[in-house]
């Protein structure tokens, strides 16, 4: 169980840090970032741990991902100024 929460925090580390690199007009601060990734993937191991048990490698890592992903995207912000027009335009 130790050496899937240590993969699973380096996945997310390495998946928030290639966003801040990519994505870094549209996301908040880059400790908040990686702290989301790695926060969500230890969540998304703990969570596959659960469901599967020991054994499962490679979908405890997977779910990790998932999640981390998921959590990061959640922070993604408009890419431009969103023009609203108004009704009686």
């Amino acid at each position: 169980m130790l050496l899937e929460a240590l993969s699973s925090a380096i996945l997310g580390l390495a998946l928030s840090w290639a966003a801040t690199h990519r994505l870094a007009h549209r996301l908040p601060a880059r400790p908040l970032v990686l702290s989301t990734g790695v926060a969500g993937a230890l969540f998304g191991a703990f969570v596959m741990h659960s469901a599967l048990e020991a054994g499962h490698l490679l979908m405890v890592l997977l779910g990790a991902v998932i999640v981390s992903v998921a959590s990061l995207s959640l922070l993604l912000r408009p890419a431009g100024r969103l023009r609203r027009r108004s009704a009686t335009a």
